[in-house]
């Protein structure tokens, strides 16, 4: 169970205090695509997604998309945001995740993985030994398996609201 909690837990992805990432030495920002950075059904990123990304790559922040989604759903976001991605990641499996500490040459102290579900996005980026950061979902709109995960994670979020180790609104970082 440990490793379905978040080492930080926000509203949204405009909420997370990003100069503390970076004092921290988080250099590379994963953000998982559906329900974190646009609902499911919206095509391509809006105008205040493009800002934050600026500037975000301003502060010198490498940024990657990281989504179990397929290319063609990963590639408008990709393209309109000029970030390199991951599809088909297959989170919370580690393949994915040890390819962009290869390819980018990051060590898992210096990425953070930022998401809206618990057994994808923050297991993953636990197992992986990453700097997990949940949020809460864009929409209640979620694809069929999405929705199955939500059911387990609703029985997880029960469990640490009784043990007090999460409580869903009560954010921390």
């Amino acid at each position: 169970m440990d490793k379905l909690v978040p080492d930080i837990y926000a509203q949204s992805i405009y909420s997370i205090d990003y100069e503390k990432l970076k004092q921290r030495g988080i250099k590379c920002l994963l953000f998982d695509l559906d329900n974190t950075i646009a609902p499911v059904n919206i095509k391509e990123p809006d105008k205040k997604i493009k800002e934050l990304f600026n500037e975000l790559e301003c502060m010198g922040f490498k940024l990657i998309i990281i989504s179990n989604s397929p290319k063609n759903r990963v590639r408008p976001f990709k393209e309109h945001l000029n970030v390199d991605s991951a599809h088909s990641a297959s989170k919370p499996f580690l393949k994915k995740y040890r390819k962009i500490m290869r390819v980018y040459n990051f060590k898992d102290t210096e990425i953070a993985c930022i998401g809206d579900q618990l057994f994808t996005d923050i297991l993953g980026a636990n197992r992986a030994g990453l700097t997990s950061i949940l949020l809460n979902p864009m929409s209640n709109v979620d694809y069929f398996w999405t929705k199955i995960n939500r059911y387990f994670e609703k029985k997880v979020y029960k469990y640490f609201a009784k043990r007090e180790i999460l409580i869903k609104g009560k954010y921390y970082d």
